[in-house]
């Protein structure tokens, strides 16, 4: 049996990690990030077997994906099955485009499917398996969702609440330095406290008023006063600023801007890669079975 499914990648402006002791399903993060048109393709094929095995390839090439592997096992526990998993990944990893949680998300989506098991499962697996390894907190709950969302409150339906602003846009993203570990900074304690106490005052203002424009403006607040970006970062997001709306992707050394699209994306190519994509306004879903 086989399905294909997608999941967007999620880019967040800013966020307020929750941790709630070994209670996965109320932990997570609090914040508020857009859902891009580029994302995770996984192709899944499953088969009876007399053991359980799991073999994951990511752009082709056989791979640990240890987020995607743990949220298939919590997924089909002891069953014995053959899982063969083939993902394309749109964006890079460790780049604050969310793609470690747009693979598990899209794999076990399709999982879910062949299983004829509800979707919810295939959620909540890939957030435990993000939150448990530490590679994101609040990135599977919004790619499930889609769109420009607000994250009221951490972890997973019913405890975790989503909001959204509407809007359609393109949206021009840019690597302009390589990978930041999240996992690093998400077990920094003082730079956890640091980066609570300014994702808490900008979700309560982005819920006083939920516009795009002010989105952009307290991610570029919480870019600033955390600290998290470096200097070639800061004056990307500088010079979009002149064509447009730009921050930093959390957590990556990367930039996300709307505007003049045309004039982002030759004002941001000489800080490095750049991609143009949408926002996505329907989240993790099956294209094929």
């Amino acid at each position: 049996m086989k399905a294909i499914s997608f999941a967007p990648g999620h880019i967040s402006g800013f966020f307020e990690p929750i941790y709630r002791g070994n209670d996965a399903d109320r932990s997570g993060s609090r914040g508020s990030g857009i859902n891009v048109s580029l994302g995770a393709f996984s192709d899944i094929t499953i088969e009876s077997s007399l053991k359980q095995s799991i073999d994951i390839y990511i752009n082709n090439k056989i791979s640990r994906a240890p987020v995607t592997k743990l949220a298939i096992k919590r997924l089909i526990e002891n069953t014995p099955l053959n899982v063969i998993v083939n993902t394309k990944l749109d964006l890079p990893v460790g780049q604050g485009f969310g793609m470690s949680s747009a693979g598990a998300l899209s794999a076990t989506t399709a999982l879910a499917r062949l299983l004829k098991i509800p979707k919810e499962h295939a959620i909540k697996t890939s957030h435990y398996a993000e939150v448990q390894l530490g590679t994101g907190l609040g990135d599977v709950i919004a790619s499930s969702f889609g769109g420009i969302e607000i994250r009221r409150e951490a972890g997973l339906p019913p405890w975790g609440t989503i909001e959204h602003i509407p809007g359609k846009y393109e949206v021009v993203l840019c690597v302009v330095g390589g990978k930041i570990d999240t996992k690093k900074i998400l077990s920094d304690s003082a730079k956890i406290n640091e980066i609570s106490s300014y994702g808490r005052y900008c979700i309560k203002k982005i819920l006083e008023n939920p516009s795009i424009k002010n989105f952009f403006s307290l991610s570029q607040m919480f870019t600033m006063k955390t600290g998290l970006a470096d200097k070639k970062v800061l004056k990307a997001i500088k010079s979009a600023n002149r064509h447009g709306m730009a921050s930093m992707c959390m957590l990556g050394n990367s930039v996300f801007a709307i505007g003049d699209t045309n004039m982002l994306r030759e004002t941001l190519s000489v800080f490095g890669k750049t991609y143009v994509c949408t926002v996505d306004r329907y989240g993790a879903q099956v294209l094929k079975e």
